[in-house]
Parts: C-alpha cells; sequence; structure tokens
C-alpha cells in the first residue's frame, strides 16, 4: 500500500484493519510521502504500532519520495498474562522471568527519580515485595554500591527466590518465599522503605485491606514507599501501554486510577507527601512531611 496526502483517520484505520487479517510474526508493509513520514515524527509511527499490539520495524528509505514502514504483528498468545494461575507462573521458567524491565526507558527512568525522591542513600532497610529476578535491588545497588543497606525480598515463587538468592550473595541480603497474604510481621521486623513493583494488583488478595495491613506492620514511623501500577502488558517480548482490565478488549483504567487515588488518600490522611509519575509504569512515591 503506498499513501499520498491521506488523513491520520484514514491511514490508522487501514492499518488497523490490515492488521487484524494476518498471524502473528508476519510483517504488514506501507509506504508513506517522507514530508508525511518526517512530518508526523519517528514518534508517531512507534506510538501507532505500539497501540496495534505490533512492533514497528526499521524504516527504509525508498527514493527521494517515500519511506517504507513495517509493522510486525505480536503474537497476543505469547504473554505471561496467559498463564494458569501457580505457584511458579512468575518463576524461573515462566514467560515473566523472561522479562527484564531495568533495559526498559520508560520503567528505568521512572524508578530512578522514585529513588530519588525516597532519597535513597539514606536508607537503611529495604523491603521488596514480589522481588522476583531482583532487578529493583540491582539498580540500588549500583546507585549505592557499598553494603550499607540491609534488603530483603519477599516472593511466592520459590525458584525466584532461590535465582536471587544466587544472584546477591552478600550478607546484607535476605530473601524468603511467602505469601504476602499472610506475612509473619515480628519475623519480618520494620523497614524505612517499602518498594512493590505490580505485585499487589496480581496477587489473589482484596487490595485496599492488604495494602493497609502492610502499611501499618511493615514500615517504621519516617518510612518511605515506592508503588508501582502496570499500565502496560508484556506481550511477545514487547512492553505495551495500556492495562488490560478484566471484561474489557482494550485498555480501561478504572481500576488503575481507583487504586492509585485510594493509595494517595490514604498516605496523605497519614502525613506523607505523595508523588505520582510514569508512563508504562505508575510510580506512586511516598515520603514522610517534616523528614
Amino acid at each position: 500500500m503506498r499513501f499520498n496526502k491521506e488523513s491520520n483517520i484514514y491511514i490508522i484505520e487501514w492499518i488497523s484493519k490490515e492488521l487484524l487479517s494476518i498471524p502473528p510474526k508476519k510483517i504488514l508493509s506501507f509506504e508513506v510521502l517522507n514530508e508525511d513520514f518526517g512530518g508526523r515524527g519517528f514518534k508517531h509511527w512507534v506510538d501507532l504500532a505500539n497501540i496495534l499490539k505490533s512492533k514497528m520495524l526499521m524504516p527504509k528509505y525508498i527514493d527521494d519520495k517515500y519511506t517504507l514502514i513495517r509493522f510486525q504483528k505480536l503474537d497476543l498468545d505469547n504473554s505471561f498474562h496467559n498463564s494458569q494461575n501457580s505457584n511458579e507462573k512468575y518463576g524461573i521458567n515462566s514467560k515473566f522471568f523472561e522479562i527484564d524491565k531495568s533495559s526498559e526507558a520508560s520503567f528505568l527512568y521512572y524508578y530512578l527519580q522514585a529513588l530519588k525522591n525516597v532519597d535513597i542513600s539514606n536508607k537503611k532497610r529495604i523491603i521488596n515485595l514480589g522481588i522476583n529476578r531482583g532487578d529493583e535491588f540491582k539498580i540500588i545497588q549500583e546507585l549505592i554500591p557499598q553494603n550499607s543497606i540491609e534488603f530483603v525480598g519477599i516472593d511466592y515463587s520459590q525458584s525466584a527466590i532461590n535465582y536471587a538468592q544466587n544472584r546477591f550473595k552478600s550478607d546484607n541480603f535476605s530473601f524468603f518465599q511467602d505469601d504476602i497474604n499472610s506475612l509473619d510481621y515480628n519475623k519480618l521486623g520494620r523497614f524505612d522503605l517499602l518498594i512493590t513493583i505490580g505485585t499487589l494488583q496480581s496477587v489473589n488478595s482484596n487490595f485496599k485491606p492488604l495494602f493497609m495491613e502492610l502499611f501499618q506492620n511493615l514500615l517504621k514511623k519516617e518510612a518511605s514507599l515506592i508503588l508501582g501500577f502496570p499500565n502496560s502488558r508484556w506481550i511477545d517480548g514487547e512492553l505495551i501501554y495500556g492495562a488490560k482490565a478484566p471484561n474489557y478488549p482494550y485498555s480501561e483504567l478504572s481500576i488503575l486510577f481507583n487504586d492509585i487515588s485510594f493509595c494517595k488518600k490514604y498516605l496523605q490522611q497519614h502525613k506523607y507527601r505523595v508523588t505520582i509519575t510514569g508512563k508504562d509504569y505508575i510510580f506512586l512515591t511516598a515520603t514522610r512531611i517534616g523528614l
């Protein structure tokens, strides 16, 4: 297909329809005018591919007039979201374990921002609920290489815990296989930073009571929090913007906004300063006012 001055609406509707008709991994190619490709901007086409659950391949210059654009359709079935719930849905042999959030700029940038907001260099005890590969701890370790922080990681998957234990062998790292719905708070003690990325929304629990219980039982009075809410899905190795809500064929944000709003209001009632940042992952960062 070759487009000549067609509107954005026409192009988007044509691409959407064509992608529906081809199988996963196949490539949809079309040509646009060089002036339109540059005028709309490279980001326009990358965003469109992402929205349509495809991967944009490198454009090819054809001649002085046209540029070839290629969208490769993703395999929607190739996702950990489709896995059956089990202890090892997030284990080392799972699709989820293949994900490296720290390699995604949109995650890393805002996570680093959150760490700076909580003044990570002054934290002494940090707990991460849903540790999995330990990427969040690894980033902190790169920022603060000295072993001045005690790290505690919790995960429901035993194989993930085994992996984290082998990855972080220093004495200041501890990992426990446990269900966050039934933690032994006396054994764990209290922390001055709680990190949890996507875990509270994925466990089989009532989100609001669980969050309040964790806040009341795990944190010191002056503690900070970094909560990561996924606004994305991992499909065929790609980070696709927009979390899919139950019973909707498209991204619907009501549950996400409701959970974030509840946490923000609850923390503000407990004298916390709350900021909300991010894109593919929404980061709620909270620090005690007056510290």
